[in-house]
């Protein structure tokens, strides 16, 4: 992984062993341990699950053999290209073989009141946050999805402020899960032009802006917006 969160797919694929170790130590954790984690470290470990089990799908699967049909939405170069990623290939974790939206879906977004898993989780597309090049740990968790929040919003690609055409542009992210955002981050006190969904979203983002950009979103006469999604494959292009 580089600086830039961008994965060497074929040097993974030639040398897969750190990442098998890891994922077979995934697959043993003792549920009856993992219970009595505190819950920063039970959500690092689900973080890089889906992250790391992403890495197994696509190095399974690379390089990527585009189908015709699905090449007329999606880049041919894309995790959309492989059948059933998310919801029929499964891996062992935990003594469970659960699918990736299972554990996104089914398990962070239900059973942890955690909104920036969205700065975090990887579904190796450009669109996504960057991949770190460090596990997430429970006892730094907090400073590393500030910091995956930091780097994401930073990315016009991602989030940007055009004061001259009075528009707010979001990562479609933020439309997909923005109701994730809600009960930690919904607000009556400002943004009051948007819907609860949005109106908590930006009290999200402005967290993570200058002083300028954070008035400019709580008084700012502005419309929202969201990007496109690039979902082609995040892959260093320097391999």
């Amino acid at each position: 992984v580089n600086q830039d969160g961008l994965v060497n797919y074929p040097g993974l694929k030639a040398h897969p062993k750190k990442l098998q170790d890891f994922l077979q130590t995934l697959a043993q954790v003792p549920p009856e341990d993992f219970k009595k984690w505190p819950v920063p470290q039970q959500i690092a470990l689900w973080i890089n699950a889906y992250n790391s089990l992403t890495l197994k799908a696509i190095i399974d699967h690379y390089p990527i053999k585009a189908s015709f049909w699905r090449s007329l939405k999606f880049p041919r170069n894309s995790i959309r290209q492989i059948p059933g990623v998310w919801t029929d290939l499964r891996f062992p974790v935990m003594g469970r073989r659960l699918t990736l939206d299972e554990i996104e879906h089914g398990i962070l977004r239900q059973r942890f009141n955690e909104p920036r898993i969205h700065m975090a989780l990887v579904c190796a597309a450009m669109g996504c946050p960057p991949l770190r090049p460090e596990p997430y740990v429970g006892d730094k968790l907090n400073d590393q999805l500030n910091d995956q929040a930091r780097r994401f919003l930073a990315d016009p690609k991602k989030f940007k402020i055009d004061r001259q055409e009075g528009q707010v542009y979001l990562s479609p992210i933020f439309k997909w899960f923005g109701e994730d955002f809600i009960r930690t981050y919904g607000t009556t006190a400002g943004f009051s032009r948007f819907p609860p969904k949005e109106r908590a979203v930006l009290n999200f983002i402005q967290n993570y802006l200058s002083a300028a950009d954070q008035e400019y979103l709580f008084k700012g006469n502005y419309a929202i917006s969201y990007l496109g999604y690039d979902w082609s494959l995040n892959e260093r292009p320097d391999q």
